[in-house]
């Protein structure tokens, strides 16, 4: 006789979209923006959402991943002569 093994479900979202699922006004506040901004986001695919019925809602870690994807690094300057 064979047993069966049970498998886990396959997750239904990606990592992305999992957690907390922040409104275009919280992650307007977050941003420190007005809400034409996420807005504006979401129109031009630039963030990651999900439709909650007629209603959009921003997974918070979608939002981090965009902030630290404008994260710029400041410049080292050096002088002639000197190591880096």
């Amino acid at each position: 006789m064979t047993r069966k093994t049970r498998q886990e479900p396959a997750p239904l979202l990606p990592e992305l979209a999992r957690g907390k699922l922040l409104t275009v006004e919280e992650a307007a506040e977050r941003l420190n923006t007005t809400t034409r901004f996420p807005r504006r986001l979401i129109a031009e695919r630039r963030i990651t959402f999900i439709h909650v019925g007629r209603n959009v809602r921003i997974p918070e870690a979608a939002l981090e991943a965009f902030i630290a994807a404008g994260v710029v690094e400041p410049m080292t300057v050096t002088r002639r002569g000197e190591a880096a």
